[in-house]
């Protein structure tokens, strides 16, 4: 009889490590991709808690300013370019001028100039549009007040506001713009 030696293997063969290789790397860029959506949908939850914000403040202002509606309505802002106006944070105004004045402030809100790197405005949103409709008269009625701006990712505008809309702010079919809109009444006392 033939004495016959068997081997035994005892490690991994360069093939097992390639295939093992390849199932560790596919998994790394799974978890990548999920930290880039993570971060993406952080920065959209970031921007809509701004813009919800920016729309409450300015309908706190209308309310207190009740007999002023009519300055408010039709208004756009977001670009820097609203009239500063009497400052009736030191001046004691009257309701005109703090319907002017709360414009201002909320244009300037709006494009972040209370927070900068440099001369550069860094705070806000990115492209922003606040919008504001309601009776054309002013007075007791329904008001909606709009913010729309520049998102990083595109997404189809199913919005049916036209703040900010068909301005080649927001690429091409407004893909990258985003819209909140709060509706509200306010009576003549301003509730």
């Amino acid at each position: 009889m033939c004495n016959q030696i068997k081997f035994k293997q005892t490690g991994m063969t360069l093939i097992e490590i390639l295939i093992a290789v390849f199932v560790v790397s596919i998994g790394l860029l799974g978890v990548a991709r999920m930290e880039i959506l993570a971060k993406q949908s952080n920065a959209e939850a970031v921007e809509r808690t701004s813009a919800s914000q920016l729309a409450h403040d300015m309908i706190e202002k209308m309310r207190a300013n009740p007999k002023q509606l009519v300055a408010y309505v039709g208004q756009t802002l977001g670009t820097g370019n609203a009239t500063k106006g009497t400052n009736c944070d030191t001046t004691t105004c009257k309701q005109p001028e703090i319907a002017a004045w709360d414009l201002y402030l909320w244009d300037q809100s709006l494009i972040g100039a209370g927070e900068k790197a440099g001369k550069k405005n860094t705070g806000g949103l990115d492209t922003p549009r606040g919008c504001i409709t309601g009776p054309a008269a002013g007075g007791p009625g329904q008001y909606n007040v709009t913010i729309a701006w520049r998102s990083n990712s595109p997404m189809p505008d199913a919005s049916g506001s036209a703040c900010g809309q068909n301005q080649t702010l927001y690429g091409a079919n407004d893909v990258y713009r985003r819209v909140l809109t709060l509706n509200l009444y306010i009576s003549d006392d301003g509730i």
